[in-house]
């Protein structure tokens, strides 16, 4: 006659009450991976206004990528945080402004083509020498500008206007998503 296998049975050693609950460990852990997900930045830089500097809001999730930012805020008109036109009464003073074409601002031409001239001289220079860190957003002519939400239009497009003519053709105004 065979013998039957006995099964093992784990047998209950005194008055133990404790038990693992891995459920719920995976419950707290899962939640925290999709906080930690939700709240992860993909952006390549992050955009912060200028002091003083009240952005506009926006609905667009797009991230920045890495380019340069010219700030338009009240008082002056910066590149990098270096100051290249000055404002008044959120027009460019005079001048700044060129003679012959109105929208056309002197100093941001100026800057923008000098920043341009150097950023292809490293994109040249790191076809050889892969060391050589250049700028590939400044190279495709991208901006960020980051506008306070108090400027009107004409501003804004004297801006647009000269960037475009100094080879930055593609620029992105900076918001803040709102609702």
């Amino acid at each position: 006659m065979a013998r039957r296998r006995k099964r093992y049975d784990v047998g209950h050693r005194g008055n133990t009450t404790f038990g693992l609950n891995i459920t719920s460990m995976t419950d707290m852990f899962t939640i925290l991976l999709v906080f930690l997900l939700q709240t992860y930045s993909t952006a390549e830089i992050q955009v912060s206004p200028d002091e003083g500097q009240s952005l506009p809001l926006s609905g667009a999730q797009t991230n920045p990528t890495l380019t340069l930012q010219v700030s338009l805020t009240k008082k002056d008109l910066k590149i990098e945080q270096r100051s290249i036109a000055s404002l008044e009464n959120q027009n460019f003073v005079k001048q700044d402004i060129d003679p012959n074409d109105s929208n056309f601002i002197l100093p941001l031409f100026k800057e923008l083509e000098k920043i341009a001239k150097e950023e292809e001289a490293k994109a040249k220079a790191a076809e050889t020498d892969p060391t050589v860190k250049f700028n590939k957003g400044v190279v495709e002519g991208k901006i960020i500008l980051k506008a306070d939400s108090s400027f009107d239009y004409g501003t804004l497009r004297k801006v647009m206007y000269t960037a475009s003519m100094a080879g930055f053709p593609k620029l992105k105004l900076a918001t803040v998503i709102g609702e």
